[in-house]
């Protein structure tokens, strides 16, 4: 029966069929040249191809390896959560399964855990994404980091590390829609960052489309901060004190002036502006509101429909 492991290893998989093997066979020897007890667990987020016949096959050959089945596609960070649930390790990390963010940069994590921090993010140097890619995950840290208060560079990256105590604080969360390196920042009293390669994806595409990549930001934001209620706030104030100095500025003219056709265009824009503004706050207060109906339904996060490999480990 093996040991409890020090350390677990968290990978959520969607239609990552030719990925698995790769990447199991890289992640293996990685973590036995370590040489500290530790169990890789996998959860397959309803996946449509192979993988989870893939991770079945590997968890019944390796004792190390759990594979968590869900009922279908619940999302990235939902299976996270369900594998930290059932974690065991001192320290945890978080890698996606295609291959971008190297195996081999698991150590360096691990080595800032046992020099006190209590979470640890990775910042991809060198990025072998497009240029849209990467400007907008750039508008997206300096965005964030200022509405949140927090302070992390790259919150993209999901190769991190996390101490037992704060995935504990994670699991008695039970929000619905969340963003776990962000969560785990509210957590955190030492957190820290290293430096880690990043390579190309080697097969398949990003499961992350552009309106997935809005999706997700809109959660980050909303669920860390209201600060965008706040500024919609200011700007409501702004431009009500803008309008009434135009009313005056309009009344004045007419009557220095007099009447007059032009400028009809102009205020059709000015109108135009100030209703996309209303819809804009709309629409932002919808989100707010639509995080509060999620969460007051009480429905499950997710649905596991069976564990593989949980028969062949010693429950702690």
């Amino acid at each position: 029966m093996p040991d409890k492991p020090y350390i677990s290893i968290v990978i959520p998989v969607y239609n990552e069929e030719p990925n698995l093997h790769p990447l199991f066979d890289r992640i293996y020897p990685v973590m036995q040249q370590m040489g500290r007890p530790f169990e890789i667990i996998f959860t397959d987020d309803g996946s449509r191809d192979r993988s989870i016949e893939i991770l079945k096959e590997l968890a019944a050959t390796h004792p190390e390896v759990k594979v968590i089945e869900f009922n279908g596609n619940f999302g990235q960070h939902m299976a996270i959560l369900a594998a930290f649930e059932i974690s065991a390790g001192d320290i945890v990390i978080t890698l996606d399964a295609d291959l971008q963010n190297p195996p081999e940069e698991i150590p360096k994590l691990v080595a800032e855990i046992e020099k006190g921090h209590d979470v640890v993010g990775s910042v991809r140097q060198k990025r072998q994404d497009t240029f849209f890619r990467k400007f907008a995950s750039r508008i997206v840290n300096i965005t964030t980091n200022k509405m949140t208060g927090m302070r992390m560079s790259d919150y993209g990256c999901m190769l991190r590390a996390y101490h037992r105590d704060i995935v504990n604080n994670i699991n008695h969360c039970q929000e619905t829609t969340t963003f776990i390196p962000a969560l785990a920042q509210t957590f955190a009293s030492n957190p820290g960052e290293v430096p880690v390669a990043h390579a190309e994806r080697a097969e398949g595409e990003s499961k992350y489309s552009l309106y997935k990549l809005v999706r997700l930001n809109f959660d980050l934001m909303t669920g860390f901060s209201v600060v965008p209620l706040q500024l919609f706030a200011l700007l409501g104030i702004f431009t009500s004190v803008a309008s009434v100095l135009f009313a005056l500025f309009l009344l004045v003219r007419r009557f220095l002036v007099g009447a007059e056709v032009e400028g009809v265009f102009t205020l059709f824009a000015i109108l135009f502006f100030f209703i996309g503004i209303v819809i804009f706050g709309i629409g932002l207060v919808g989100e707010y509101v639509g995080r509060i109906y999620q969460e007051v339904r009480k429905r499950p996060r997710y649905v596991v429909r069976r564990v593989h490999g949980q028969e062949n480990k010693k429950q702690n």
